[in-house]
């Protein structure tokens, strides 16, 4: 999948249809809050979260800031996975 950021988020699109996004803002303090996290029923379960939250993760280290996870799924990922993405982290 091909992924865009625009305006605040990451999407990705089948047919020209939105089908998952991230959605994030500048939270200054080199801080990106990620605050909402949607994937259309026709993708669910193949893992389309997780490379947002990706595309994400490699915006920040590119720019050199760390993610706040206000988004239940983020948060609950970034729990789960501390070895992978504790180093993201906005404590």
């Amino acid at each position: 999948m091909d992924f865009k950021e625009e305006q605040g988020q990451i999407v990705t699109e089948v047919d020209g249809k939105v089908v998952g996004s991230i959605k994030f803002r500048d939270q200054g303090d080199q801080v990106l809050e990620a605050y909402s996290t949607f994937v259309d029923d026709s993708q669910r379960g193949q893992g389309l979260a997780r490379q947002l939250v990706d595309q994400l993760v490699a915006k920040a280290e590119k720019e050199g800031k760390k993610i706040k996870p206000s988004c239940s799924y983020v948060e609950s990922l970034f729990q789960k996975e501390k070895e992978t993405y504790g180093h993201i982290e906005a404590k």
